[in-house]
């Protein structure tokens, strides 16, 4: 095995470690991190959660002295400035290690760049690219938020074999089986806040929390123009905390009142009537929301992929036919085939009887 096939199998080993850290180090990154002197592994390190020791410490640590003349391989630009924990670049530079390799740089602006020249100028050896596509799409909603300011948005579709999401009477539980909504329980923990539209929450009364898997509760967010979410909705109540986004129409009594419920509540200008995609999600990116899960229903659909706002779909599809009753996606109205949105790189997942598309949507 040559030297550089040997990089690539320790900085794939990192990677492994880093993911690791799935659902609970947000808003940081995912990061794993190896410490390896003459093809041997000697310390390991990942982070674990948000608040928690970093990557690079935990592995230094294991390897000890004999860390000094080993070479370090961490998925991502070691910090370089004082957070919750000492900047990272400092323990590395202390331990004795004389080359570093990193999939990618940190698009934060407090790193990017200044922990690659920290190091280098403590004499310590930088290689970047290592698996960088790789590292990117492992902490593609982080990379996303970096920078852009704004959440990475996973569109959640559960629909019929004809894109229907309920009967024509509204019925809609379930279309898709428990495998299916145990995978959507899994994207929830994932993710930092979960979005319905009103419609959803006054036709099915959602709890949007983490029922059937083991993780964190993310956000809820309600689509609410004039404030009509019942005060009892469960959506307000539980372990989660809620939001509302409003808008300056919304009364003041009923916004008085949902602060009264427990709701957060965000008063955004809709000159339309409806809550704002692109400042809505610029509001939520400064408040810490680095996923944010659109969960429904149709009409918040198509008014996020109007506006180019998906950056992800995940659509559950269960085999059946019921050839009439409310589509997944409703108003969208793309009348030329040229401006159909495509999903780059679709991939299929079978989940019991239904199956998962996902991929990236490419807007005409």
């Amino acid at each position: 095995m040559t030297k550089s096939e040997k990089d690539a199998l320790f900085m794939r080993q990192a990677l492994d470690l880093a993911e690791q850290g799935i659902g609970r180090t947000s808003p940081n990154p995912m990061v794993g991190s190896l410490v390896v002197r003459d093809g041997i592994v000697l310390g390991r390190g990942y982070y674990g959660e948000y608040g928690g020791q970093h990557a690079e410490p935990q592995a230094l640590r294991e390897a000890g002295d004999r860390g000094r003349g080993a070479e370090l391989y961490v998925t991502l630009e070691p910090c370089c400035h004082q957070g919750s924990t000492p900047p990272c670049t400092d323990a590395i530079i202390a331990s004795g290690i004389v080359r570093v390799h990193l999939a990618m740089a940190d698009p934060d602006r407090r790193v990017s760049g200044k922990g690659i020249e920290r190091l280098r100028a403590a004499g310590i050896a930088v290689e970047t690219g290592l698996l960088e596509a790789e590292a990117r799409e492992l902490n593609a909603a982080y990379v996303h938020h970096r920078t852009t300011g704004q959440p990475f948005v996973l569109l959640k579709l559960a629909q019929t074999l004809d894109g229907r999401i309920a009967t024509r009477n509204g019925q809609s539980q379930w279309i898709t089986g428990e495998a299916a909504r145990k995978r959507v329980h899994l994207m929830r923990s994932r993710a930092d806040a979960v979005l319905v539209g009103i419609d959803t929450v006054l036709a099915d009364d959602p709890r949007l929390t983490v029922r059937h898997v083991d993780g964190r509760q993310p956000r809820r967010i309600v689509l609410d123009s004039r404030a009509r979410t019942p005060l009892d909705a469960r959506i307000l109540n539980g372990d989660a905390p809620a939001t509302v986004c409003v808008t300056e129409a919304a009364p003041a009594d009923r916004i008085n009142g949902l602060k009264g419920a427990g709701a957060e509540v965000l008063v955004m200008e809709g000159g339309d009537g409806s809550v704002p995609v692109d400042p809505l999600k610029s509001a939520l990116g400064r408040s810490g929301i680095v996923t944010l899960m659109v969960e429904g229903g149709s009409r918040v659909a198509a008014s996020f992929l109007r506006e180019k706002a998906v950056d992800r779909i995940a659509c559950f599809v269960a085999p059946r036919i019921l050839g009439a009753g409310i589509p997944s996606i409703a108003g969208l109205q793309l009348d030329d085939l040229s401006k159909a949105i495509d999903l780059n790189d679709p991939q299929v997942e079978r989940l019991g009887g239904d199956f998962l598309i996902t991929g990236t949507p490419l807007y005409g």
